[in-house]
């Protein structure tokens, strides 16, 4: 028999609890590397995915690294990260933004600006592989 997988094997009624019965965020303002950074400690009384959040968020964590600590599924995250972005505990930051004038281009051609940083792209690898 395999092992349970984290998130996709949990009890459904959890996860249904955590997202209080919603199946997708309201918005759309996560991706899988939008930048969440807390804006408050946790307080108590709090459902303790939005407290973990906003403590592993004291620094700026991408949603897919939320998503692998909290071992819970992407969609599920967003939906507590949307609540969280509602009552202004936490910021989106979006990395993709940039306030440069694009550069003229041939047809076909990528602009730099636009590529994922090597670096970043074998921090994901590495983290894929060890899931």
């Amino acid at each position: 028999m395999s092992a349970a997988r984290a998130g996709r094997d949990d009890d459904p009624d959890r996860l249904y609890t955590v997202t209080g019965g919603r199946s997708r965020a309201h918005n759309d303002s996560f991706d899988l590397v939008t930048l969440i950074v807390s804006e408050c400690e946790p307080t108590p009384g709090m459902p303790s995915e939005q407290a973990r959040i906003l403590r592993m968020c004291r620094l700026p964590t991408a949603v897919v690294e939320l998503s692998a600590d909290l071992r819970l599924p992407v969609s599920i995250v967003k939906i507590v990260l949307s609540d969280l972005l509602d009552t202004g505990r936490i910021t989106a930051r979006h990395p993709r933004t940039s306030k440069a004038p694009p550069a003229p281009r041939r047809r076909g051609e990528t602009p730099a600006a636009q590529l994922p940083d090597p670096t970043i792209l074998e921090q994901v690898l590495v983290g894929l592989r060890n899931l």
